[in-house]
């Protein structure tokens, strides 16, 4: 994991309102806690197998205006909606054109097969349908915000 992945993973975790997320691989092992005030302090631990782990390294993040968030910081609470994720990376439009209105807004009813934004990958602007019916709870992506794959972009009470 190089040093640009790890930045990407501190901004994701300040952004989403996660408290703490470990991620342990083969050689690499990072802790992020967030603090109320949005920013994340990372301990960061490389174990290499022949050699003693180096320092921890502590790195602030400054709070960011982007909403995000992941399946691990939904309450309990929310355990009931269903969470309407990015099919690919690139940029989150909530419009089909900035003198259009919004697809949806929070409190919507929404069907399976409506339009709930434009993903914008490499140029071609990629609709993205409902594939359940429900009501929108939640808009977990501000608009013309970087999406990655598999990011949580709504949420949906499904009853």
């Amino acid at each position: 994991m190089d040093l640009k992945e790890i930045q990407n993973l501190i901004k994701f975790v300040a952004n989403s309102g996660v408290a703490e997320v470990k991620l342990e691989m083969d050689d690499v092992k990072i802790t992020i806690r967030t603090t109320l005030e949005g920013n994340a302090e990372t301990t960061y631990v490389q174990q290499l197998p022949a050699q003693a782990a180096l320092p921890q390294v502590a790195v602030q993040q400054a709070p960011a205006v982007v909403s995000v968030t992941s399946e691990a910081s939904v309450p309990a609470e929310d355990s009931k909606f269903i969470t309407i994720k990015s099919p690919i990376i690139g940029t989150f439009y909530r419009k089909p054109s900035p003198d259009k209105p919004v697809f949806t807004e929070v409190g919507s009813t929404i069907s399976k097969g409506d339009v709930l934004c434009v993903i914008e990958a490499m140029k071609l602007f990629n609709e993205i349908e409902s594939e359940i019916s429900g009501k929108i709870v939640k808009i977990l992506v501000d608009d013309m915000s970087p999406v990655e794959f598999d990011q949580p972009l709504f949420l949906v009470d499904p009853s």
